[in-house]
Parts: structure tokens; C-alpha cells; sequence
């Protein structure tokens, strides 16, 4: 099975500019994620839109390809790319992974987690992580996908909100009567799955939450799921990234 780790980075980012060009210790962010990535997969290119951070990539080494500023999603970036790095590799890829470009710490055991769940499930398009959630702070925070599991380890719905509702407990209770997870936002997909999804319109529940991969689900697309217990430390916002450093640098003492 050939796969391809690709790290789409956009510069134009609402709640943080330029985030991917971010320092974190004398380093850019797209930097540390590719350097994770690489230690999981032979074949690594960032998917970017600005060619600044296009030079940054090529700068330390990395592969990276330009693509178009229209995207609405980083799958759809990542589909671009993929036809353009399988000309310029001179090789096709089985399974995409796409791995956010604002989670410097990405750990490779999540990405080989997700990379065998291709190769233990033959039937597997579309697979990501979950987490079990331990806080009410994650289980609250709009900004942390919510997901509900069938028992055949796919999912049922991805939401902003908790999801289940949980009946006749207070909120302050609720992390403690059922057991919720959260998105860690990287995929998986086969390269037909992803040629199919993001020739998808855009749907009316991803457009309420915000989150491609509720069109998937609407088209009855199975999304995949596997479980993991490592964290995974996202920078949406400057003090997210102020945060990260703090709690990284500690830990390192």
C-alpha cells in the first residue's frame, strides 16, 4: 500500500494570519508538523495557497505544492495537490492522509493508527481519530468537534455542540454520565473516496456546523474511526499558540 502524508496550510487564516509561518522555538509551525509527519511516511508535501509559506517548506527542505486560493476545505486542497505531486513523483498513492498544518506535536503513532486502519479494514474509504473527552472545558469549547460512534466503529454525526444530550444531569455532570469524544482532525482516504467527496456540493449540515465531513456523512459516505489516547494540542487562535509553548516547555523540564 503506497501512502502520502499531505499537510494542507493556508495563510489567510480568520483567526490567525499567517498561523503555519508561526515561530515556535526558532522553527515554523509547518515546519514541526512536517518533521512529525516524516516520521511516518516515506513521502511528505505540504498543499499550500501563498508562496510564502511555500518558500518556507522548501526552505528547511521539505516538498510542498502551490494550489489554488479557492478552496473551501483542506480535503479539497489536498485533491488538487494529489494529482499534481502524482505527476511530479511519477507514482500513485492508495491512501491520502491529511494532516492539519496547526497541530505541531502530532504524534506518528496517530498517523500509523490511522494508516492501519486501511490496512486491517479492506473496505475502509474515509477513516480519522477520535479521543475520549475528560473535561468539560473540551467537551463545551465550540472550537473542539464533538463525535457519536456507531458500534461497527464508524461515525454517526459530528457536531460543534455535545453531543449526546445528556437527559436529567446538570452540565457541570455530564463528562461523567457517558463517555464523549472528540475530532482529532486528520483523515485518511482512499484516493478514489477522495476524488468522489469533493466532487460533493457542499451540504446544508456542513454549512450550519462548519465541518466538511458532515457532507460526506449526508452523501452516506461510512466514515472510519479509530481511538486514541494521545492528545493532540491545536493552535486556532495566538493565545492557543502562547498556551502550547508554555505547556510544552514545561513538560520538557
Amino acid at each position: 500500500m503506497n501512502i502520502i502524508g499531505i499537510i494542507p496550510a493556508r495563510f489567510a487564516s480568520t483567526r490567525f494570519p499567517g498561523k503555519p509561518l508561526a515561530d515556535i522555538f526558532g522553527k515554523p509551525m509547518i515546519q514541526h508538523v512536517f518533521e512529525q509527519a516524516s516520521k511516518a511516511f516515506d513521502t511528505v508535501y505540504v498543499a499550500t495557497d501563498d508562496i510564502n509559506i511555500f518558500s518556507a517548506v522548501e526552505n528547511f527542505g521539505g516538498k510542498a505544492v502551490m494550489t489554488a486560493d479557492t478552496h473551501n476545505s483542506g480535503t479539497d486542497r489536498i485533491a488538487e495537490a494529489i494529482e499534481k505531486i502524482i505527476i511530479s513523483e511519477n507514482s500513485s498513492f492508495d491512501v491520502i492522509i491529511n494532516i492539519q498544518g496547526d497541530e505541531p506535536f502530532i504524534q506518528p503513532e496517530q498517523l500509523l493508527l490511522l494508516q492501519k486502519s486501511f490496512e486491517l479494514n479492506t473496505g475502509t474509504q474515509i477513516a480519522t481519530l477520535v479521543k475520549p473527552i475528560s473535561n468539560l472545558e473540551d467537551l463545551f469549547n465550540t472550537n473542539i468537534p464533538k463525535v457519536t460512534l456507531a458500534k461497527n466503529k464508524t461515525a454517526l454525526y459530528f457536531s460543534r455542540s455535545p453531543i449526546p444530550f445528556i437527559r436529567g444531569k446538570e452540565n457541570d455532570k455530564w463528562h461523567t454520565a457517558h463517555t464523549f469524544y472528540k475530532h482529532i482532525g486528520i483523515y485518511g482516504y482512499t484516493y478514489d473516496a477522495l476524488k468522489k467527496i469533493t466532487q460533493l456540493p457542499q451540504s446544508s449540515l456542513e454549512k450550519a456546523e462548519s465541518l466538511e465531513q458532515l457532507r460526506w456523512l449526508e452523501n452516506g459516505i461510512p466514515i472510519h474511526v479509530e481511538v486514541t489516547d494521545m492528545e493532540t494540542l491545536a493552535v486556532d487562535t495566538p493565545e492557543d499558540l502562547e498556551k502550547i509553548i508554555r505547556n510544552y516547555s514545561r513538560q520538557k523540564k
